[in-house]
């Protein structure tokens, strides 16, 4: 039974919001110094409201591989293709924010080609899955993933995951050492608060204060969702043209597209994105997982990776960890840096993505299994 599905009242009120919007000036020749450029949201706002394919959009909803998945009394919505011969090596990639499983869904039949079983779930308060009553970090969503996989059919696998989902799967490598087989990410996550500057090397100590400047200049977002999230979710959850431009500048400013956000998506595929928020209402408790994030212990978060872990760390993502960072944190055995690409590669370059998943995961085909067996 699949969840997938957007109705026509939703859609009907979705274009009626959106033709009644009241839209902010903006200063002469700002463009998207300060944010979004107004002029180019109008006019997407438009395009979705009288151009977008709602019936196409549901089809394509209702042609992907979901189940709903009971764990823990939450409903978790899953993404689950085999490979396409043989038995696939598991493989669970898990998203961040502000997507869902949409950041898998063009590599997914290429990773089933690839001789992979793909699961992609819905964080809990993303997407399709249920909302928790309250906030989960990211160890908690961890802790959900293992027996989703056992439910699945899965006692081993790989993970893999970008933004908030590599804190996701880390988690999952660090407390279930013994059912994950190998980790790709495409970050090395952020230093946590209070970590010993002096101690690192002078590459890290450029990263930290990289990741500083990325902070003040770009963290804003994340400071308004790690502390004041229901604010900002009362304007984000009642219009539809605010939703678009909260998200739409986190694609252009995290993307490899050299401002020109159309160079690597197309306007249906980012529309499809911001449907999905706006039909499920999942905005506001997509960014509370940052107030529950920000409470996670500092100790917690030094913890070494010690499952054997690679990384593609693409030019256009936030900030890029040295391979001394991802040597202290994790047992780095891979390490690649593709030409383009950014914080949303599946979408933004799938190609590349699933070679380089392709290229790590090798030499641990043999070593996933199925429940029961060894």
């Amino acid at each position: 039974m699949t969840r997938m599905w957007i109705d026509d009242a939703t859609i009907d009120d979705l274009r009626a919001r959106l033709r009644a919007t009241r839209w902010p000036d903006a200063p002469q020749g700002s463009g998207w110094s300060l944010g979004v450029d107004v002029d180019e949201v109008r006019e997407l706002a438009a395009y979705w409201a009288d151009g977008f394919d709602f019936s196409a959009h549901r089809d394509a909803l209702a042609a992907l591989p979901s189940r709903v998945v009971q764990v823990d009394g939450l409903g978790i919505n899953v993404l689950h293709q085999r490979a396409d011969a043989g038995d696939g090596l598991p493989l669970l990639l898990a998203h961040g924010w502000p997507d869902s499983s949409w950041r898998y869904r063009t590599v997914l039949p290429m990773l089933a080609a690839a001789g992979f079983d793909v699961v992609v779930p819905d964080m809990p308060g993303y997407g399709f899955s249920d909302v928790p009553a309250s906030p989960l970090d990211a160890r908690q969503v961890a802790a959900l993933w293992a027996p989703l996989m056992t439910e699945l059919g899965y006692e081993r696998f790989a993970v893999a995951g970008g933004d908030i989902g590599t804190h996701v799967v880390r988690y999952l490598a660090l407390d279930h050492p013994d059912r994950v087989v190998a980790v790709h990410r495409i970050d090395g996550g952020l230093p946590w608060p209070g970590i010993d500057v002096a101690s690192l090397s002078p590459a890290e100590q450029d990263f930290v204060q990289a990741t500083t400047r990325w902070r003040d200049t770009e963290g804003a977002y994340a400071m308004l969702h790690r502390t004041k999230p229901q604010t900002a979710a009362v304007g984000l959850n009642d219009s539809p043209s605010g939703l678009l431009a909260w998200i739409v500048e986190k694609l252009r400013s995290w993307s490899d597209c050299d401002g020109d956000l159309w160079s690597v998506y197309t306007r249906d595929e980012v529309l499809a994105l911001v449907t999905e928020h706006w039909a499920t209402g999942t905005i506001g408790s997509a960014m509370r997982m940052y107030h529950a994030n920000a409470a996670v212990p500092p100790e917690q978060m030094a913890r070494r990776v010690e499952t054997p872990s690679g990384f593609s760390l693409y030019p256009g993502d936030l900030v890029t960890a040295p391979r001394e960072w991802l040597e202290r944190t994790t047992n780095l055995v891979y390490l690649s840096e593709p030409e383009r690409g950014g914080h949303f590669a599946p979408v933004e370059q799938p190609e590349s993505y699933v070679a380089e998943l392709t290229a790590f995961l090798e030499p641990y085909r043999g070593l996933g299994s199925q429940v029961g067996s060894r």
